[in-house]
């Protein structure tokens, strides 16, 4: 495993370089308001270990916590990682506008709380949001100025071999998912930054780099 320090200091790659979409480079964040960074990419890609290690190396953003309507997996915590709701409440909210975008999935629902978002960004916080790729351009068009990272696969097989090994879905939900991942993985262009998670700690480094 290499040493975070190390790959810190010796990563050389600028975000313009990962650009994959029509911008030239990351938008930089008014200075009184905080900057939107939206991290999507394909079902097991590994999106939430980076995202951890991200929030562990870096003080300066804010998480925002998703709304879902799936099962918590072992481990996961109402409010910290999800808020796990019903499909009942879920509705509610959408019919109250609650959500900066919402999105069914693999026959659930994930959404993204309105309040929260919009009081950090008013403090001045940046923000990272952890959605599904068909949110993400929800987010985009509400929100032109939010920064697209998309995080991919080294290949389709080490996608599926990842997913597989969760241990935590059917040989359905995995065939359902590895079609929507084929269908998300051509979208990867119309997104800002493309980050590959080929390994935990160099992709966490190169994504630190894109969250200014």
């Amino acid at each position: 495993m290499l040493d975070m320090a190390d790959v810190m200091d010796a990563s050389t790659d600028n975000c313009k370089a990962q650009a994959t979409g029509a911008l030239d480079a990351v938008p930089a964040a008014d200075a009184k308001r905080g900057g939107l960074y939206v991290i999507s990419g394909p079902s097991g890609v590994g999106k939430g270990t980076l995202v951890s290690k991200l929030m562990e190396l870096r003080d300066d953003v804010a998480l925002s916590v998703s709304a879902t309507t799936r099962s918590p997996r072992p481990g996961e915590v109402d409010g910290k990682n999800y808020f796990f709701l019903t499909k009942e409440k879920f509705k509610d909210l959408i019919d109250a506008d609650g959500f900066i975008e919402w999105a069914e999935y693999a026959g659930n629902f994930y959404g993204t709380p309105l309040d929260f978002v919009e009081e950090q960004l008013s403090a001045g916080t940046n923000v990272i949001l952890e959605i599904e790729v068909q949110g993400a351009f929800q987010v985009k068009e509400k929100l032109p100025d939010a920064t697209l990272i998309f995080i991919e696969p080294p290949s389709m097989d080490e996608l599926e071999r990842r997913i597989i090994g969760r241990g935590t879905e059917s040989e359905d939900v995995i065939e359902s998912r590895m079609r929507t991942a084929r269908v998300e993985m051509e979208r990867k262009m119309e997104y800002d930054i493309a980050v590959m998670n080929d390994d935990v700690d160099s992709a966490v480094a190169r994504l630190s780099e894109c969250i200014v």
